[in-house]
């Protein structure tokens, strides 16, 4: 199942929604006003609760013949618990989730829609999708914020928080602020200057009251929203020839030291022929992308940005969704990108081309 969305046996529903937009492969609900966060979390199908539960294993001498159901008691004389081990289990399912240690704590789904409640109070916040992955150990969250970054006279950036939170013993709860432009749909998670994006909460036995104070931390998304509102102000006035964007576009994909190295010393025949379409498909999207034609972004250093956040959102074939949110928020490769890209304008619109000018 390319999706990875997970359905529900009982119900045949797949766990996502989203608001007015396309559902996730034409699966979920769609819905046409923005819910409560105990209507999100039933569209969503994350009305579910996970629990801890023991691990044993079985003797060497247990007699596979032995009906457990008729002879319980004589089963229970083998079974071996497995110290400091559990198993993470939904209990409307009993689906095993994962296997975590003795100090992890489960995050209920509720906890982590109440976490955005928190944040503002419950005022002004609207939840656009939300789901589960699998069998329901991964689970994800995106709400609007109110207002917008501003960015010239039109080009209004829309503002998210998004959450993501296993069940499975892997990964941190993570909460990031993320700009999504409206024409595009073009995401950032970047780190600016000394602030991050992100906050990340482990699965300790305090995980829930970090999570209930976390909205203290997220006011960095004020912060960056002011930031960002100026910094693509700024970039939006610097002018980018199409040679010097090329250039940059080359050293934001540059994908190991390898491909670096022949950069470095203008080996471009030697770049392989996958880098070399990658680029171009990049530069192409930059120069022939109605949402690339704004006043904003069109030979601007904000453009060539959008160029390669854009690529990876709207261009570039994934092989399911899952691996595109993968690469987008999670730290793959599109998120790499597009950090480097944020860098590699930052330091253009400061430097002018001597900062396309590797040492």
């Amino acid at each position: 199942m390319a999706h990875n969305l997970n359905v529900n046996q009982q119900t045949g529903k797949a766990s996502f929604f989203s608001v007015k937009e396309k559902a996730w492969h034409g699966l979920g609900q769609i819905v046409n006003d923005y819910p409560t966060s105990a209507e999100a979390l039933k569209f969503a199908g994350l009305d579910y609760e996970v629990e801890k539960r023991n691990l044993f294993t079985y003797g060497d001498d247990a007699n596979p013949n032995i009906d457990p159901e008729i002879d319980n008691d004589v089963v229970m004389e083998w079974k071996i618990d497995v110290p400091n081990y559990y198993a993470t289990v939904r209990t409307d399912s009993d689906a095993v989730l994962g296997v975590v240690g003795k100090d992890y704590e489960v995050v209920q789904n509720i906890d982590a829609f109440s976490f955005f409640d928190s944040i503002v109070g419950g005022e002004g916040i609207q939840y656009e999708t939300a789901g589960a992955l699998g069998k329901g150990e991964r689970i994800f969250i995106t709400a609007k914020l109110p207002g917008y970054i501003k960015v010239g006279s039109n080009d209004l950036i829309e503002k998210y928080l998004f959450l993501t939170t296993s069940h499975d013993g892997f990964g941190s709860i993570t909460a990031a602020f993320t700009p999504t432009r409206i024409v595009c749909n073009n995401t950032l998670n970047a780190a600016l200057r000394n602030c991050s994006g992100s906050i990340k909460i482990r699965h300790t036995a305090n995980a829930k009251d970090r999570l209930s104070e976390a909205h203290r931390v997220m006011g960095i998304s004020n912060n960056l929203s002011g930031q960002l509102e100026e910094i693509f102000n700024q970039w939006s006035k610097v002018r980018i020839t199409d040679q010097h964007l090329q250039r940059l576009i080359q050293l934001a994909m540059i994908p190991n030291k390898e491909v670096l190295k022949n950069v470095q010393e203008a080996k471009f025949d030697e770049l392989s022929t996958a880098f070399n379409n990658v680029c171009n498909n990049v530069f192409e999207y930059a120069m022939t992308s109605p949402t690339q034609q704004e006043e904003t972004t069109k030979g601007t250093v904000f453009g060539a940005y959008n160029a390669v956040t854009g690529y990876f959102q709207n261009v570039r074939n994934f092989k399911n969704d899952e691996a595109k949110l993968k690469s987008l928020l999670f730290g793959g490769t599109g998120q790499m990108r597009s950090q480097k890209a944020f860098t590699l304008c930052e330091d253009f619109a400061s430097k002018g081309e001597n900062a396309l000018i590797l040492n």
